[in-house]
């Protein structure tokens, strides 16, 4: 057993064994069908936190002659399908974290660069383990791969975690860049790797890059944020996976809902963030449990980039909207950023944005990620953004107070910044400029909209999250009527009714446009059941 040729099962039987532990184990299945297929070859993306190592420390427990993983195994769903027996530690295995070995070079000046370190270190041990084959001069890992496979006919696994630290870490030495690529190709895209390489899984955060508008490794499989085909279950959480862990641990599913899901995909339309969701159950609590310095920082330096309409995209995302994009130009990588829809794809990657691959959109998954943006826009350098989040704190503010001229005032200003007329010209218009102007809501209030009550559905309920003293605010919009109008709607139709067994103030807010005077109006008057 080494530590890069035909590693342990150590680190995957540890997390196998932890109670938060959801099977995954499926994924099995799914290589072992690509292994003697003309395209051995996957590549599967998805962001930080969301089990990439633990998948590849599993597949390296499950392939490698280095250990017995039929214990490890026996108690997971691969070992009641018909390919577990097919492959179990039967397979040579190289195994690459391509971040340890960034790191190890970049804590010692005097080694030599990453990638002729990572395959100087991991032919020494393919001399331990093949001896007599290798020259003490071979320092090429494809050659000696290759040589290998002619002598004795033995094929390889090869497994890289975090493929793309290089690109991210180091994205502006091209030199670096150049040199990992042409060992990525000798690796896998050579006229002999098709002998050698047995079955190849790599993941990372980035797909392959691309150059021009081909990629580097067009051979490969890719599974992305964008289209993670058969794997979309694969890349976090299922409900059904999550509603087990809830009931297991005694937590909300609905507030887990609202906290970490929101990524979805044509095969799957429920994925959750599984770290997140992990750190929720053993802590007992719901909040953000995303990096914060990581975040921040690579939050902002996007949303600062001054590209036209990413602003407007993002304050719509914020407001609970979508925005259509075009993933195809973005190029695989952190530096070639030419345009908006550059941005947002590289923000899907990252796990920052959900994209709705029917619709071809993007937008913010779920309320851990909104906290995040939220706390990012408030320190932008983009004054329209820091702005927004100010305004709409004190509309909020107004709102509290119950100053129906200020709140008319501050929507007006929404609308005149953020619409143009051709598009305000009706109800529904209306009701997304009271979303966008009220955005920093998420920091106190859950939102709902045409919740169902009484005798029809209230327009939008802002519903004060479990540890906020603030009142519920129930708003109702009107087109050309009057806001008095809206108040008696609220009353009259019982829009109350469905939150009547909360114990807090209720504010009924009513908000109406008039088209012809082009001016806003807003009653707003405390509701009591007894009256």
């Amino acid at each position: 057993m080494g530590k890069y040729v035909n590693p342990g099962n150590k680190a995957f039987a540890i997390v196998a064994g932890d109670d938060t532990y959801v099977d995954k184990s499926g994924l099995i299945e799914f290589t072992n069908n690509r292994i003697g297929r003309m395209r051995p070859l996957i590549c599967f993306s998805r962001p930080r936190r969301f089990g990439k190592s633990i998948a590849a420390h599993m597949l390296t427990a499950y392939y490698s002659k280095g250990c017995d993983s039929r214990e490890i195994f026996s108690k997971l769903k691969i070992a009641g399908l018909p390919t577990f027996e097919d492959e179990l530690n039967k397979n040579t295995v190289i195994f690459i974290d391509m971040q340890e070995f960034r790191s190890i070079v970049h804590n010692d000046n005097k080694m030599p660069e990453v990638v002729s370190y990572m395959q100087t270190v991991i032919i020494n041990e393919l001399r331990e383990v093949f001896p007599g084959i290798l020259s003490e001069t071979e320092t090429i890992l494809p050659r000696a791969l290759g040589d290998i496979f002619i002598r004795i006919g033995e094929q390889f696994i090869v497994i890289i975690d975090e493929w793309d630290c290089l690109f991210r870490e180091d994205k502006d030495n091209e030199k670096i860049q150049a040199e990992y690529v042409n060992f990525l190709r000798g690796m896998f895209k050579n006229a002999s790797s098709d002998a050698f390489i047995k079955f190849a899984y790599i993941t990372g955060i980035l797909p392959i890059k691309k150059y021009g508008t081909q990629s580097a490794l067009n051979n490969f499989d890719e599974y992305t944020m964008v289209q993670p085909y058969r794997l979309a279950e694969y890349i976090g959480f299922t409900e059904d996976e999550v509603q087990d862990l809830c009931e297991r641990y005694n937590m909300d599913f609905d507030e887990c809902k609202r906290w970490y899901d929101g990524y979805s995909f044509n095969r799957v339309k429920s994925v959750y963030s599984p770290n997140s969701v992990i750190n929720a159950m053993n802590n007992g609590e719901f909040g953000s449990y995303w990096t914060k310095t990581e975040t921040y920082e690579s939050l902002l330096l996007y949303i600062d980039i001054n590209y036209d309409k990413v602003k407007d995209s993002l304050a719509e995302m914020l407001a609970g909207g979508s925005v259509k994009i075009d993933t195809k130009t973005f190029q695989n990588d952190m530096v070639t950023i030419k345009s908006r829809d550059d941005v947002l794809t590289l923000l899907v990657h990252l796990g920052y944005l959900a994209y709705n691959g029917e619709e071809r959109s993007v937008y913010i998954p779920n309320e851990e990620v909104r906290e995040e943006f939220l706390r990012t826009t408030r320190n932008s350098s983009r004054p329209e953004l820091a702005n927004l989040i100010q305004e709409s704190d004190k509309l909020i503010e107004a709102t509290l107070r119950m100053d129906g001229d200020e709140v008319a005032k501050r929507i007006q200003l929404a609308h005149q910044y953020y619409t143009t007329s051709q598009f305000y010209n009706n109800e529904q218009a209306l009701r997304m400029v009271i979303m966008l102007a009220y955005v920093s809501r998420v920091d106190d209030y859950t939102t709902f909209q045409e919740l169902p009550s009484g005798k029809g559905y209230a327009d939008i309920l802002f519903f004060p999250k479990k540890k906020s003293r603030k009142p519920a605010l129930l708003i109702e919009l009107k087109w050309n009527h009057s806001a008095g109008g809206a108040i008696e709607q609220i009353k009259e139709k019982g829009y109350c009714d469905s939150i009547q067994n909360y114990g807090g103030d209720i504010l009924l807010v009513g908000i109406n446009y008039d088209e012809k005077a082009k001016e806003h109006s807003c009653n707003i008057e405390k509701f009591n059941y007894n009256s």
